[in-house]
């Protein structure tokens, strides 16, 4: 069994990996058991501190959320409100208005915390896909 603590630095972390691949196959209700998932928690605390997912640029997932629906240009007018407003968003020279974010949040699913972000930038405020106008 491994000395399970709080993992502090990437020798750790990888170790702690290592055990959880050994104990995969561990029986329902063993101590192996409650051992990897325990080291589950800790793995997933240390990955969200040490390797966080940036959210995707607001046009980006847009862009990708139409391709996944096969959906054209014409067919955001209903969440955008204009051809010339879907032509500006998705080239990034309009903003995303409270109320569009509301439509492609409810009507395409895309996660409001993705679509409030400032277009053209990563989380670092490194410029990303789009120019910020």
């Amino acid at each position: 069994m491994m000395n399970i603590k709080i993992l502090k630095n990437e020798a750790e972390y990888e170790a702690a990996l290592v055990r959880m691949d050994a104990l995969m196959d561990a029986a329902t209700g063993s101590p192996e058991e409650e051992e990897l998932e325990l080291l589950a928690v800790l793995v997933e605390k240390y990955e969200e501190e040490h390797y966080p997912i940036e959210y995707p640029d607001p046009v980006e997932a847009i862009k990708f959320r139409m391709e996944q629906e096969g959906l054209e240009p014409k067919d955001m007018i209903k969440y955008l409100g204009s051809q010339s407003k879907v032509s500006e968003v998705l080239n990034c020279k309009r903003p995303l208005s409270l109320t569009m974010i509301r439509a492609l949040n409810q009507g395409l699913g895309i996660p409001a915390e993705v679509l409030v972000q400032n277009p053209g930038r990563n989380a670092d405020g490194d410029i990303a896909v789009c120019a910020q106008i």
